[in-house]
Parts: C-alpha cells; structure tokens; sequence
C-alpha cells in the first residue's frame, strides 16, 4: 500500500456520537416544525423511525447515513408542505441550530487531529451533513484549524456512497486516491472509500456498535472500535 497523505473522516458516528447529538437535535426540529400539532409531529416521527421515550433513532431510520435532501420529501409529506430547496434550507438551518446545542464528541477528537497532522496527515470530513453544519461543528469540537477539506452533501461532490467526496479530497492534496483514507461508521462510507480507490477504514462507534461489525467488515480495509484506534493503526501501516 502507497504511503497515506490524507485522512478523510465522516462525521456523525465517527466524530460525533450520533444518538447523543441528533437524537435531541432532531426532536427539537420536529417539534419546530410540527409547530404544535401532535399528528404532526407523531407523523415525522414515524417516518424517521425515532422513538421519542429515548430521543433516538432505530438502526433502520433514514436519517442515520441519508442527508435532508434525501429524507427531506418524508418530512414534507407528513407536513403537507411542499418538497423542495426551500424547505430542505429550512430544516438545515434548524438541524445545524440544535445539533450545535447538543453536540457531543466521541472521545476527543482534537487530540487525535492534532496527533495525526503532527504526524504528516492532512486532514477532511466528508459528510452527507450539511456543508456549513459540518464547519459549524468543526469549530465546535476545536477541529477546524487541522482541517484542509470539509464537505457536505451541498458542496457539489455528490452524496456517500457516492466516490465524489473522496476524490475531491484525494485532489485537493493533489495524490491519487489510493494515497488517502476515509474512515467512517457505516456502508456507505466504505462503499465510497472503495468507489474512489481510496482506503476504507471502519469505527465501531456509530449508531449500531459493535453489531455493525457484520454489515461493514466485508467493505472495510481495516475496522477499529473508534477514532482512538487511529493513530496506532496508521503507525502499524506506516512500519
């Protein structure tokens, strides 16, 4: 394997706990926009698959890997609005409001960061959140200043598991793919990571655990429990 130059993260589930920031996030925008109504609200509910006594998502919800614009027409519908750029703008705007009210790390992944650019890496996300969600949490999390690259499903790249992300970043650094990893919690980061020729690495630390194992483990190039892993294993690949 060609020496690695750049690291490409997802964020929610690899960055970010995903139950404990969207979890409450994404109750706080229903409610918005349900706007008082209980039919409503029971209604995006049930289309998201989100069970409201534990303020989470089952492993089957559409808005675990899936970017507004893809589970945006469910949430239209059960609204009885129309589907569209302006509704979607409004439900980020929302999302990118209370996911930074809630937001919490997995572990701490400024140290991590800091390690690995110590280290030579350059550094991305590659999200199907939000562009300026992402930038928003980067800050957040003290991110933003070890970052080359952070992509959302706006940015023009195309939406995981598409390669486009991969290969934006992979250009960005100027190396071919191969030369760069992205490491990520569910199928569709992994199915990009291979799209674009890139290395796929998986975390343990999404949404599903340790149960995902089954589902990722054929996809991925290596799997560890969390970024924590990260530096170790790079250090492995490097000797």
């Amino acid at each position: 394997m060609s020496r690695l130059r750049g690291i490409l993260f997802d964020k929610d589930g690899t960055l970010v706990d995903f139950d404990r920031t969207w979890g409450p996030a994404a109750y706080a925008v229903m409610t918005a926009l349900a706007e008082g109504d209980r039919a409503s609200l029971d209604r995006l509910m049930t289309v998201s698959h989100y069970v409201e006594g534990e303020r989470r998502f089952l492993p089957t919800s559409p808005l675990i890997a899936g970017s507004s614009a893809a589970y945006g027409p469910l949430w239209a519908d059960a609204l009885g609005c129309v589907s569209g750029p302006a509704f979607f703008t409004e439900m980020d705007r929302l999302f990118r409001q209370e996911g930074l009210r809630a937001l919490t790390p997995i572990g701490e992944p400024a140290l991590i960061a800091r390690e690995l650019t110590a280290a030579g890496y350059a550094l991305g996300i590659g999200t199907n959140d939000a562009e300026a969600s992402a930038r928003a949490q980067a800050r957040a999390l003290g991110l933003d200043a070890h970052l080359r690259f952070i992509a959302g499903y706006d940015s023009g790249y195309g939406q995981k598991p598409d390669p486009g992300m991969v290969a934006a970043f992979a250009a960005s650094l100027s190396v071919p793919a191969d030369r760069v990893a992205l490491v990520g919690d569910s199928a569709y980061d992994l199915v990009a990571a291979r799209a674009a020729g890139a290395v796929a690495i998986a975390v343990l630390s999404g949404p599903a655990g340790a149960a995902a194992r089954a589902e990722i483990e054929p996809l991925a190039d290596h799997v560890i429990g969390s970024i924590a892993e990260l530096p170790g294993l790079l250090s492995r690949l490097r000797s």
